[in-house]
């Protein structure tokens, strides 16, 4: 029900690869295909591989063949499997994009890596509060005559409070995280979730980086593969992934077509960082631009890899912090209720 319809890149990547390498070596582009599917994780992709090779054995070429799947695929593929088909260098095409879903799998993987220490430490912390809380019913139920206390403040003891601490926390983590899944499955979500995501201090940073990043890539990519400048355009800052940047397209596009110069329309948008806009610029004047940006790529690659770092270290710092926090406090009111009970014995 949740699950994304467009076949993921750890698919896509193998697949280009061999694609790929297959036509380079002058495979016959019909036996490309199947062979390139035939080990595929993702029935997704052999269905759909399938029908295109119907569809090309009746005469179709390989843009409309795949298009008539195009919920299946990232707009990025299918326009460049049309630059690819109309510019004779569907070898490089596929070369091309295997690199950039491959390093889209790496960096996906290495996001995960640095997030989930941080979401271990977050539900340790919630099982430790619940645990606390259903062990202060406990002691409630072994001394019936006495007036509950509940040292956490939170109204919350034993089962009852256990499962209404969970549901608080657990049940607003998954509500939070299914509703931002199903918001940014379409670009109209994303244009209406990102913006605001980008104005929290360090997650924008973080998501500008890795945005400034893939439109560099992508656009030295569609330059490179022969795209006219508005698809180009266009691909690449859909490539971001980034609704902002989506919603930047118009705008952008405009300028551009009003005489502006590409580093002036970009900066129009406001979105990209100034060292980015002056590499833009002199790569204009020097007629480099997809060049520029295929080198530079790696390097904002490298920064919005540093502001993830820096993210999920601040990220965990902070659980760890309140983890500390509540049982330093815990602690501490155990303390107060001891002498206070001691304090009543006395005289």
């Amino acid at each position: 029900m949740f699950r994304n319809p467009q076949i993921p890149a750890k698919i896509l990547f193998p697949f280009c690869r061999s694609m790929g390498r297959m036509l380079d070596a002058g495979v016959e582009v019909r036996k490309s295909l199947k062979t390139s599917s035939s080990n595929a994780r993702d029935q997704r992709l052999t269905d759909t591989v399938d029908d295109v090779l119907t569809c090309v054995k009746k005469g179709d070429d390989l843009t409309t063949s795949f298009k008539q799947h195009g919920p299946r695929y990232p707009a990025l593929f299918l326009d460049l499997l049309n630059v690819g088909e109309q510019t004779g260098s569907l070898p490089e095409v596929f070369a091309a994009l295997a690199g950039y879903y491959e390093a889209s799998v790496k960096r996906m993987r290495e996001f995960r890596s640095q997030i989930t220490w941080p979401l271990i430490q977050l539900f340790a912390a919630i099982l430790i509060i619940g645990a606390v809380i259903y062990i202060l019913g406990i002691i409630d139920i072994s001394n019936p005559g006495q007036e509950a206390t509940d040292i956490l403040g939170l109204g919350l003891m034993g089962t009852s409070g256990a499962i209404k601490w969970f549901t608080m926390t657990l049940g607003s983590l998954f509500t939070m995280w299914l509703a931002y899944t199903v918001a940014t499955r379409t670009a109209a979500g994303q244009m209406a979730v990102h913006p605001f995501l980008m104005l929290i201090p360090g997650v924008g940073r973080c998501m500008k980086s890795f945005a400034v990043a893939r439109f560099s890539w992508c656009f030295a990519l569609t330059q490179q593969a022969g795209m006219p400048i508005k698809p180009s355009l266009e691909s690449s800052l859909k490539a971001t992934a980034n609704g902002a940047f989506i919603a930047g397209i118009p705008g952008i596009w405009d300028q551009l077509a009003a005489g502006q110069t590409l580093a002036e329309s970009l900066a129009r948008s406001t979105l990209f960082p100034v060292e980015f806009l002056h590499i833009v610029d002199t790569a204009e004047q020097t007629g480099t631009v997809p060049e520029s940006l295929e080198r530079m790529s790696h390097h904002f690659d490298d920064d919005a890899h540093r502001a993830m770092t820096w993210l999920t270290t601040l990220l965990a710092r902070t659980i760890w912090g309140m983890v500390t926090l509540f049982i330093g406090f815990i602690v501490i009111k155990f303390a107060m209720t001891y002498v206070a009970l001691l304090n009543s014995f006395l005289p």
